[in-house]
């Protein structure tokens, strides 16, 4: 399977999983990831920032406008400047594209959708996470037969990058992108 997609409930480090096994294995790649924004121990948005170092607010509580997830509003401008443009360049590259997230927010954005499947459909391989909750679009990700998912849950998030993101990368990243 060259594409694969971790996905758990939040908080349970899928993204800190993908961040390790990029640094530690030192490979080509684009895309982008998405953290917390939070001002005085609360949480009050998400920020999306490419490989490149291209950075973005996704989602605010102080946005106004009709894309809303709970308390929050999306900017699907900074997400296509940001996310979309990321993981095209991963396409143009011949890299490893990482998408972090496929997720509720994201999935407001007909150009996210179309690039994520544009990676999932390339030679590129995809190292990403996706929601766990329902989508039409997550859950035709999650059927693709070169698609692996893969559950992060705590009892096996340590044992998972030495077990599985290792020996994926080895295969699908080959020589050409590793050190």
């Amino acid at each position: 399977m060259k594409n694969l997609l971790l996905t758990g409930k939040p908080g349970v480090g899928k993204t800190t999983l993908v961040r390790r096994a990029i640094e530690q294995a030192g490979v080509k790649a684009h895309g982008f990831f998405t953290a917390e924004i939070r001002e005085g121990g609360q949480r009050v948005g998400f920020a999306i920032e490419s490989l490149d170092g291209e950075r973005g607010v996704l989602a605010s509580v102080k946005f106004p406008g009709p894309i809303r997830v709970g308390k929050y509003g999306v900017s699907l401008s900074e997400l296509e400047r940001v996310g979309v443009a990321a993981i095209r360049r991963g396409l143009e590259c011949g890299s490893l594209v990482v998408i972090d997230e496929i997720g509720k927010m994201e999935l407001f954005s007909s150009a996210f959708e179309g690039a994520v499947w544009q990676a999932l459909e390339s030679r590129c391989p995809v190292l990403g996470t996706i929601t766990r909750s329902p989508h039409p679009f997550a859950e035709r990700v999650k059927a693709r037969r070169d698609v692996r998912i893969l559950e992060v849950r705590p009892e096996n998030r340590d044992s998972l990058l030495e077990q599985v993101l290792w020996p994926w990368l080895e295969e699908n990243v080959r020589g050409s992108l590793l050190p």
